[in-house]
């Protein structure tokens, strides 16, 4: 199994093991990673069984002004935008210790500017590949509706009723 971490993380995937398929015909990604997930199954020339999508990154229903926010926020001070960020991706619970990977401004565009595509989904489909989108419905960092409905035609989409942007469920 390949599996992408989040914006600005590294060894992330051990939250997601409830979930996570061990295979070697499995890819998989957490926000940030779900995009170079899916852009590494239409890329490759190889068996790739299911995609996994963990909280993908979706951005496309916001507006540019929160986009600019954003890249400002993490432009003029970096460390207070990860610790806030990282905070958000918790909210309502407690931020579970994470490791920190490498973070750069083009990556955070990247993040942020990337459209979800209906060609996109259709040139992994079109491989034979079994989409899964995972949400968390108490999600404060992406669109979980526009995600939703956005998957659905191309996804199976599985909803974590209390899950935030980890898929953690708050008590």
């Amino acid at each position: 199994m390949r599996f992408y971490s989040g914006f600005a993380l590294s060894g992330d995937q051990h939250f997601f093991d409830p979930y996570l398929k061990h295979s070697d015909y499995t890819v998989a990604g957490f926000s940030y990673g779900a995009i170079k997930a899916a852009q590494y199954v239409v890329e490759v020339h190889e068996r790739i069984d299911t995609l996994q999508l963990f909280s993908p990154a979706f951005f496309q229903t916001k507006k540019e002004s929160f986009r600019r926010l954003q890249m400002g926020g993490y432009i003029k001070d970096t460390e207070r935008y990860l610790d806030n960020f990282l905070t958000s991706c918790f909210a309502p619970s407690p931020v579970a210790s994470v490791t920190f990977g490498n973070n750069d401004a083009e990556s955070l565009q990247e993040l942020l500017y990337f459209e979800w595509t209906d060609e996109l989904m259709e040139s992994i489909r079109s491989k034979g590949t079994r989409i899964e989108v995972y949400l968390g419905l108490e999600d404060q960092v992406i669109d979980v509706e526009g995600a939703r409905e956005f998957f659905l035609p191309y996804a199976t989409v599985i909803s974590i009723r209390k899950g935030n942007h980890f898929l953690q469920e708050s008590l």
